[in-house]
């Protein structure tokens, strides 16, 4: 068990929060979620003691073990991948460079034998003998070939060392796991690994994430950072989201009876109980759920941000024709030769196992990058706003504001100050925050400034790389919404995967078996087929 007795944290510009008394116990999942600068993240660097509170303690037992998800990819360039995921495990790990190290000694005597005895117990107890063929089982479950786990981290792709990172915080059944962002730079099948792994997990686990279908899929209570507080809420995200929106109903509801909300509740929470869970603690969960009160209920002080895309004129008979498209990067080809053919009202999804894939053909298609061969073709009645996954060059002029970057690509009648000033306030830009320079704008400022630069544009076809990327979990929703809502044409990448299920109704996946595509299909629909194929492929 975790324990935070009275933990307040206090910076010099503000506080985060005061008199925080939790307990996180085994068999359930927390998804900490807060708006962005809430401290979700301090949160964990102050469970694993890697910074200290303002005030407060925070407790485990001496005999549990704790870890987490590395933040630095090339902390272990130095090191083999399997030593990589052996370090998880830091006790086991010592044990085997003490042991090792001293049999090799040339002047190994019977004190050193001694201490190797020691050594060897101690090894047997943490099941020692059975740690490299576990850690080779979690790397290949985590899509890291055998051939590879000698090789050193730092001659791997990105896309490998996320997996080897979150392969080094699994390995050995930590009794508390914690993780920040473990999905980001992940595949979806990956991803749905871990949902699976973390919904049968037996031990505690705290999780920081900005995708809602894995907070869904894995969480059963919610830690909720707001009103500098930390409150614990039983449930998975979307169970929070409609009961802080209940709670702010019932709250306006002042000449309800009391007997009216509680049967208002009591629908709600059926409704959510009903629902199937993959987890082992669904169960219990439900019991939770039942016992909850009025008073257990609580609105939240989230900001949305307002987004509504709306195009200019209608496609026409033509959309987008990819013909025989080819890329070759530093001497690899990236793409070959590939091919399809996107429809008026398409809103498709581009998905690759590797991000280096996928990025490039979004740029391809909006014409940032060339390709060596072939074509892209847009019909003649299209106009496209493109969104690149790097910002950064976007803002990197230190003389504007965003009122004055934004001004750049607005009409004239819409280039005064009080329009843009009240454009950007429903971007949650309030009063002098449009004045702050581009150039120092956090991620999530940037993906929202860019938002707003392309509804101005008003085109009818949306080219998205990426861009839930840095928003907080109410900018997505609302991004999310909008494009739902959008009456146009899209072409997106995404991590997100109920971002992709809920607006996609186009997939194209780009991989080594060239194009696959999967017309008037979820996304659901999609993996459940890719599944499928991937079990066939293991029988035989």
């Amino acid at each position: 068990m975790l324990t935070v007795n009275n933990v307040s944290m206090v910076f010099t510009d503000r506080k985060l929060y005061d008199e925080v008394n939790l307990k996180f116990t085994p068999g359930n999942c927390y998804g900490i979620i807060g708006a962005n600068g809430a401290g979700k993240s301090t949160f964990l660097k102050i469970l694993e003691g890697k910074l200290a509170p303002t005030t407060g303690t925070v407790q485990m037992d001496p005999h549990e073990r704790m870890s987490s998800l590395k933040q630095d990819h090339f902390a272990f360039d130095d090191q083999t991948v399997m030593n990589t995921v052996l370090q998880g495990y830091t006790r086991l790990y010592d044990v085997m460079m003490e042991k090792d190290a001293l049999y090799a000694d040339p002047d190994f005597d019977e004190a050193k034998g001694m201490r190797a005895a020691e050594l060897e117990g101690e090894f047997a107890e943490m099941d020692g003998w059975n740690a490299e063929s576990d850690a080779s089982q979690l790397l290949q479950s985590l899509g890291i070939p055998e051939d590879e786990h000698q090789k050193l981290m730092g001659e791997l792709p990105e896309g490998e060392k996320v997996k080897v990172l979150l392969a080094q915080a699994l390995f050995g059944k930590p009794d508390v796991l914690l993780l920040d962002e473990p999905t980001n730079g992940l595949d979806p099948q990956t991803i749905a690994w871990l949902e699976d792994f973390l919904a049968d997990y037996e031990n505690t686990v705290l999780v920081v994430s900005h995708d809602r279908h894995f907070l869904n899929a894995v969480c059963t209570m919610m830690c909720d950072v707001d009103f500098g507080k930390i409150q614990l809420f039983v449930g998975n995200y979307d169970f929070w989201l409609e009961s802080s929106k209940l709670a702010q109903e019932l709250r306006g509801q002042q000449n309800a009876k009391k007997e009216e909300q509680i049967k208002q509740l009591q629908d709600f929470i059926a409704r959510f109980s009903a629902n199937a869970s993959k987890s082992k603690q669904a169960t219990s969960r439900k019991k939770q759920l039942e016992k909850i009160t009025l008073d257990d209920i609580k609105p939240s002080s989230r900001k949305y941000p307002y987004i509504k895309f709306t195009p200019e004129r209608e496609i026409g008979n033509d959309l987008l024709r990819v013909e025989n498209v080819s890329k070759t990067i530093d001497g690899v080809k990236v793409l070959d030769n590939v091919s399809f053919i996107l429809r008026p009202g398409d809103k498709t999804a581009i998905i690759s196992r590797s991000d280096v894939t996928a990025s490039l053909l979004m740029q391809i298609i909006a014409g940032a990058v060339a390709p060596d061969s072939g074509s892209v073709t847009w019909g003649v009645t299209t106009s496209q706003s493109y969104m690149p996954r790097d910002l950064t060059p976007e803002f990197a002029d230190a003389r504007l504001d965003i009122l004055e970057w934004l001004r750049q690509f607005a009409s004239k009648e819409e280039s005064d100050n009080t329009f843009l000033r009240g454009f950007l306030g429903q971007m949650l830009f309030r009063g002098d925050e449009v004045l702050k320079k581009v150039n120092v704008l956090s991620g999530g400022e940037k993906v929202r400034s860019y938002l707003a630069k392309m509804m101005l544009s008003k085109a009818n076809v949306l080219l998205l790389d990426d861009p839930t990327n840095h928003l907080d979990l109410e900018s997505i929703t609302a991004l999310n919404d909008a494009l739902i809502d959008f009456k146009g044409s899209m072409v997106f990448t995404s991590h997100d995967h109920q971002f992709i299920q809920t607006i996609a109704n186009h997939i194209v996946e780009v991989g080594p078996k060239g194009v696959v595509e999967r017309a008037d299909t979820t996304y659901d629909e999609f993996m459940s087929h890719e599944v499928a194929q991937a079990q066939v492929a293991d029988i035989y």
